[in-house]
């Protein structure tokens, strides 16, 4: 006959609230109560109530690791979404240092662009204040400057200047000649028969295209005031561009003590 089945409860319900929560573990051992009910009816014996037991706890300790599982799991994904806050943190600190390097370079340009530009002014007023002086020399030393190329050398004052051009220019070409850095007159020692020349002298540090085109300009008015008018620039320093208008207009070029293009200026305005 079967040994009778008894079941101690509560050790069973010790055993569940170590898994289960206190109403989950009520309800099961109710449930149990109802099968061991209905086991001692149908002649279940010890041995398969322990069986039944054995499978309890099974399955009790199965759930035990499916929760830890999860709560593994669970574990794994907030550090996994605390990995990627700090990611996307670290991102926008790279991107804001990144903006703040753009900014600091942006300055750094625009400085050494102000410092630039101030380097030019100064340049630029070095250089007016050379082109001055040099002008001045030319002025004070012209019998010195010009005594190879012409006898008796002398400036022209703009006042007498003035007087005697008014009646052959209008006002706007009167003004443009009396722009005329220097203006020299006598007669050239290699062609004495050509009379007293003019020289229209446009002085510059470094003679670029524009001073040609000027001195050949003015040139042209005197000329046409009715002097053997030449075109003259002078300076330390010519540019390609200019030595090649030079050599197109026929203009006496005045550098470093030299003469250049004087027999060609002669021959062009001298006739």
């Amino acid at each position: 006959m079967a040994s009778e089945l008894m079941i101690d409860r509560e050790a069973l319900l010790a055993e569940l609230r170590q898994v289960f929560d206190a109403r989950t573990a009520e309800v099961l051992l109710g449930v149990l109560d109802r099968v061991v009910a209905q086991v001692r009816a149908a002649g279940v014996t010890r041995e398969d109530f322990s069986e039944l037991k054995q499978i309890v706890r099974e399955l009790a300790e199965a759930q035990r690791r499916t929760e830890q599982r999860v709560e593994e799991l669970a574990e794994a994904q907030r550090e996994l979404a605390e990995a990627q806050r700090r990611t996307e943190q670290r991102v926008e600190e790279l991107a804001e240092a990144q903006r703040q390097t753009e900014q600091r370079i942006e300055e750094l340009i625009q400085t050494v662009q102000r410092l630039t530009e101030g380097q030019q002014r100064i340049w630029d007023k070095l250089g007016g204040l050379e082109g001055r002086m040099l002008e001045q020399d030319y002025r004070e030393k012209a019998p010195a400057y010009f005594g190879r190329l012409l006898r008796k050398a002398r400036l022209i004052p703009r006042d007498s200047l003035e007087a005697a051009l008014e009646a052959h220019l209008s006002v706007e070409e009167l003004h443009d000649v009396l722009l005329t850095d220097v203006i020299v007159s006598g007669q050239p020692r290699q062609r004495p028969e050509m009379g007293e020349v003019w020289l229209a002298l446009e002085v510059s540090v470094v003679v670029d295209e524009t001073d040609v085109t000027r001195a050949g300009r003015r040139a042209d008015l005197l000329r046409r005031a009715g002097y053997r008018a030449i075109p003259v620039v002078a300076g330390t320093n010519i540019t390609r561009e200019a030595e090649l208008e030079v050599q197109r207009q026929r203009v006496l070029v005045l550098r470093d003590g030299r003469e250049l293009f004087w027999e060609e200026a002669l021959a062009q305005w001298g006739a």
